[in-house]
């Protein structure tokens, strides 16, 4: 994708992020149109930085692109001992509570807090109840989705993956109403405050349409770090207690443990550093191989499992 919109044109990557406008503990960034990663490394570095002088770091970018993981950005502050939070806008491909028209984005929010001996409090989700490529995949499939994931072209929950990918929707975190989807909703309204409308980007149905390069995405992005030295001490101590708190919980029936935000993820990690590297189906390997030949940059070293 990010190859996809530098050949056409609709991202650069011969220029560098500008600050607009600064405060002491804040900054407005134009990210230049250029790939969403190097804006949102530049800006929450930029947050970081602020943090430390100033006890929080704010900073807020338009023109901006996809930039892949958010918790990517909210962990770097916890690297430096601080809590970290990103905020993206994306792509229209939520229907709102009582609607029918696709509105939102996905609009992924991301939380992530130290705690003592290196563990962490790490949240990265979407706003959505799941994810546009899961429609995709069952679609592929020829089978139903769970319920709550889409409605279709009168607003209405669906079970039809085409109904979702043609005619409707992705449904807010919730689903329904009556589970709660108006609060998923709402904390998609929350990030494309954060992001577009703050920042004077794209907003809402005004962004690009998902898997277009014909037009300029002006994504709006939102940066927050927070020094926890500028508060009550012992943070991280009393971190730790909450999170091994939950964990230590007698877990359901049926059920081995009581897990908090970022234990899976951290495992995984685990068991990729064990087995040396990432697992690829051999077909993505090559097509990443033939990727990097028509580039000119070097291959991924790989090696059989």
């Amino acid at each position: 994708m990010y190859v996809k919109d530098i050949k056409s044109g609709t991202t650069v990557s011969d220029k560098e992020p500008v600050i607009l406008k600064e405060l002491a503990g804040s900054a407005w960034v134009d990210g230049n149109n250029l790939l969403g990663p190097w804006v949102g490394k530049f800006c929450m570095d930029l947050a970081i930085k602020k943090a430390k002088e100033a006890g929080i770091g704010m900073v807020v970018a338009k023109g901006s692109n996809h930039f892949g993981i958010a918790g990517w950005y909210s962990l770097r502050c916890v690297e430096a001992g601080m809590i970290g939070m990103a905020f993206t806008n994306t792509s229209p491909l939520v229907v709102p509570t009582r609607g029918r028209k696709r509105t939102m984005g996905t609009n992924p929010l991301s939380m992530c807090a130290p705690a003592a001996n290196n563990d962490q409090f790490a949240l990265d989700m979407a706003t959505s109840t799941c994810a546009y490529g899961k429609v995709e995949l069952n679609d592929m499939k020829e089978i139903p989705i769970p319920k709550s994931w889409g409605s279709n072209a009168k607003g209405q929950e669906t079970t039809s993956p085409k109904e979702v990918l043609t005619e409707g929707g992705l449904m807010p975190l919730g689903g329904t109403e009556e589970c709660g989807g108006y609060k998923g909703y709402g904390l998609a309204v929350m990030v494309e405050i954060l992001c577009g409308i703050l920042g004077g980007g794209n907003f809402g149905p005004f962004v690009r349409q998902w898997k277009t390069s014909t037009e300029v995405a002006n994504l709006g992005q939102c940066f927050i770090a927070i020094n926890t030295e500028a508060f009550a001490p012992g943070f991280e101590g009393r971190m730790s207690t909450l999170l091994d708190t939950c964990r230590g919980l007698e877990p359901a029936e049926g059920e081995t443990e009581v897990l908090v935000a970022g234990d899976p993820e951290k495992r995984h990690m685990e068991k990729v550093d064990k087995e040396g590297g990432v697992l690829y189906h051999k077909n993505l390997i090559r097509q990443m191989g033939e990727l990097a030949k028509n580039l000119g940059v070097e291959s991924m070293k790989t090696k059989e499992a």
